[in-house]
């Protein structure tokens, strides 16, 4: 359980650092996009995030980057749990309303208990 709330601190620390909230104007998604020196981090969110997708490695206008996105059931019954608990204005307030736009914005609520088993240690 300990190695559970790590992982999900990790990953919510890098999403609030460079994660965007947001969706495509059906659904709601999480995009984390990175230069490819982060491979190793997004081989680990890949390992223990498994229902997020990881993308690339693209080279496009002279950048060189993964993008790793969440969306559908997953976004829903996991990663909403885990930002509830852990993204807070108090933490960081820009991410935090960008991630409270997203909710309201998609109608995403969280479930009264989160899946159990969806965070891998």
């Amino acid at each position: 359980m300990a190695d559970d709330r790590v992982n999900a601190g990790v990953l919510v620390g890098v999403l609030l650092a460079a994660g965007h909230f947001g969706g495509d104007g059906r659904q709601a998604q999480i995009t984390l996009k990175m230069h490819i020196d982060h491979s190793a981090l997004f081989a680990w969110i890949e390992r223990h995030f498994p229902g997020g997708r990881v993308y690339g490695p693209y080279h496009h206008g002279g950048r060189h980057y993964y993008q790793w996105m969440a969306r559908g059931e997953y976004l829903q019954d996991v990663l909403v749990p885990i930002l509830d608990e852990h993204l807070t204005t108090e933490l960081d307030a820009s991410a935090a309303q960008r991630y409270l736009t997203m909710k309201e914005r998609y109608r995403l609520q969280r479930r009264l208990e989160p899946l159990s088993g969806e965070i891998t240690t």
